[in-house]
């Protein structure tokens, strides 16, 4: 089978729908049956035409097979197969590249974003909002320390990034085509999607709701994961770490310029003895210390930088299955 890149096609039935649904997957057997059963009922409910885009993002389990099922089940169902794990930044982007309706939304199949919320972000959008996310108001399942490093990255974020993350707010939201596009037309490999979604700009809501503990399985994101997504954030929107690295070398210059200065005024008042090996290697290992940190954080854009000037495409598909066309009756046609 050949592999592509993957941009999108219209699907089979040569019918546009009005609204999209992207869900990247990753070994999510445990859970898919159950959110497709409660996103079906949701879409059907709203009575506008829909398609959901399943983006297996090289999923090791029967994730693969039970997405083949669903497909041949339901005629809403299109699947992206990826060529590999290329994470969920570039899955999410492979769904929206295959998305045709005039609203997409994005949710994770894990169920703590419950689908039952989507009719909210539809109406907030047919009121003429581009943008609709959705805010955490409770976040079950989770410890203390996660909800409170979630708080404090999105605070400092906030603080140095040049637009405005809001807080609490994942992937989970509804976004107009004009939206969509945009988001689509950027296409930087070093992907912080929240970030990306917030540089777009256009007319945004906020939509509140209590997140729920996972149905099933695992978490997929660790606090390695996490701490590299918080440093994609980081580096992705703002320069701030590189003027710190500037303003600490400014600092440490202006300590030593001090202590210089009163080392030069002991000597000609008192004489000149010899120092002692503590205060010598504390001065050693913190400016040794300060110019680590300083390379780590030029390494840090560097690195990303490199991976950019190489110009790979964000994801490769192994196969695309567009919605299967219905016959009279709505069914999957044979």
């Amino acid at each position: 089978m050949s592999v592509t890149t993957g941009i999108a096609q219209m699907n089979e039935s040569n019918v546009v729908p009005v609204l999209s649904v992207v869900v990247p997957t990753y070994n999510e057997q445990a859970v898919l049956a159950e959110f497709h059963g409660r996103l079906a009922r949701v879409m059907t409910a709203l009575g506008a035409t829909w398609e959901v885009i399943y983006v297996d993002d090289g999923s090791r389990d029967a994730t693969p097979a039970l997405l083949r099922a669903l497909r041949a089940a339901d005629t809403h169902v299109a699947v992206v197969s990826l060529s590999r794990n290329f994470g969920k930044e570039a899955a999410t982007t492979a769904g929206l590249d295959h998305a045709h309706g005039d609203a997409v939304i994005v949710i994770d199949c894990d169920l703590q974003d419950p689908p039952e919320v989507i009719p909210d972000l539809v109406a907030a959008w047919r009121r003429g909002v581009d943008m609709v996310y959705a805010t955490r108001r409770e976040r079950q399942g989770e410890t203390w320390l996660k909800k409170a490093t979630a708080a404090l990255f999105y605070r400092l974020i906030n603080r140095v990034a040049q637009v405005e993350v809001p807080p609490d707010t994942g992937d989970f939201r509804l976004m107009s085509r004009r939206v969509a596009d945009a988001v689509r037309a950027l296409r930087e490999h070093n992907r912080f999607m929240k970030g990306i979604f917030a540089w777009v700009g256009f007319p945004s809501e906020s939509v509140l709701y209590d997140r729920a503990g996972r149905h099933a399985g695992i978490s997929k994101w660790g606090w390695w994961k996490l701490w590299n997504l918080a440093l994609e954030g980081l580096t992705s929107n703002t320069v701030m770490p590189l003027k710190i690295a500037t303003y600490l070398g400014l600092i440490v210059a202006g300590f030593a310029t001090f202590y210089l200065a009163e080392v030069l005024l002991r000597t000609l008042l008192f004489g000149n003895p010899v120092a002692g090996y503590p205060s010598l290697m504390v001065v050693v290992l913190f400016l040794g210390g300060a110019q680590l940190i300083i390379l780590g954080v030029m390494g840090e854009y560097l690195s990303r930088i490199f991976t950019e000037t190489k110009r790979r495409p964000i994801y490769l598909v192994e196969n695309y299955a567009p919605p299967r066309p219905a016959d009279a009756n709505g069914s999957p046609a044979p």
